[in-house]
């Protein structure tokens, strides 16, 4: 596994999709992920501190945790299928400790990411994951807006 953050969030000015940019803890690899425009802004008002007035879905999903004293241990980027026409879908897990179990929840990584901004958990990346769809720091980087 390897070890990622949040680097920017921005647009691909090629397709205008919203992109969430993960960066390995060395910085030699970026992991662009197309994202929603909520997710999107989901993960930057996290990431800025911003409170919204009223709780946002993953605001809300984290207060029901924290209600039921299960804390978000990670975040794992665990695999990428290809659709075959150069799109590809990325899947994620979110581990859970509660009290005397372990849970481990399929998730989209926006929602992942968007929850581990929130909760200070690691997000994880498999490196099959990374040698897929990485993209190395040499290339300056996918273009994001």
């Amino acid at each position: 596994m390897i070890s990622l953050r949040v680097d920017k969030i921005g647009l691909d000015p090629e397709h205008g999709q919203a992109i969430v940019l993960l960066k390995d803890d060395e910085g030699r690899r970026y992991l662009p992920i197309s994202i929603g425009p909520f997710e999107a802004n989901a993960i930057a008002l996290a990431i800025e501190n911003v409170q919204p007035p009223r709780p946002l879905t993953h605001d809300l999903l984290k207060t029901v945790l924290d209600n039921l004293d299960a804390k978000i241990t990670r975040v794992l980027i665990d695999d990428l299928k290809e659709a075959g026409d150069g799109t590809g879908t990325f899947y994620a897990q979110i581990t859970l400790e509660a009290p005397g179990r372990l849970i481990e929840i399929d998730s989209r990584p926006s929602d992942a990411i968007a929850l581990a901004v929130r909760s200070g958990c690691p997000i994880f990346a498999l490196e099959k994951v990374l040698d897929a769809a990485a993209v190395s720091e040499e290339s300056n980087g996918p273009q994001v807006h």
